[in-house]
């Protein structure tokens, strides 16, 4: 077993190229740029949830709070006759990467060491190269990758878009991966 303060420089060094890797992919590939669609009349919806004062959160709609209200022709009409959908609100103003881009580095962190600490309680003395790559990527493909498919299951998020979420998620298990068999103490 392999005390967790020996890998700080595999547990940092993955964060940070999963980071860089996931910056290359956004904004240089630009391969998620097509998944996302301008609403139809985007000025009227916006007006109207301006004029409502639509608090930023999370709205389901059409909204239902009791599934006994379905029994109702009325809640059972409103779902037949209108589209179904889930939309996440920010408060208004320019958007700003800082407080994202420092949660998703956490984030990494978060990965890189959960991984670390279970191949480190898995592995063997001495375990070689592809040992630890097999385990590290199997951890951290479960982490970056799996967590997408709930929204596309429940919430109606198009699978398409989660399947190219889950190949990120590949790629950056394997950055992860590399790192902890390159690194990994021996």
């Amino acid at each position: 077993m392999v005390p967790l303060p020996h890998l700080w420089l595999p547990i940092l060094l993955a964060a940070v190229l999963v980071f860089m890797t996931s910056s290359l992919v956004h904004m240089v590939l630009k391969w998620h740029n097509s998944d996302y669609r301008k609403l139809p009349d985007e000025d009227a919806v916006l007006a109207v949830l301006r004029k409502d004062n639509a608090a930023p959160g999370q709205y389901l709609f059409p909204y239902c709070s009791d599934p006994k209200d379905f029994a109702k022709p009325e809640v059972r009409q409103r779902f037949m006759d209108n589209p179904k959908g889930l939309i996440y609100l920010k408060a208004p103003g320019l958007p700003g990467m800082g407080p994202q881009l420092g949660g998703w580095f956490i984030l990494n962190l978060l990965v890189s060491f959960s991984v670390a600490y279970v191949v480190s309680r898995t592995m063997p003395p001495a375990p070689d190269y592809l040992h630890v790559f097999r385990v590290a990527g199997t951890v951290a493909f479960l982490a970056y990758a799996t967590g997408n498919a709930p929204a596309s299951i429940w919430m109606g998020k198009p699978w398409k878009v989660t399947l190219k979420e889950m190949a990120d998620g590949l790629l950056y298990a394997l950055v992860l991966a590399g790192t902890f068999g390159w690194l990994w103490p021996r």
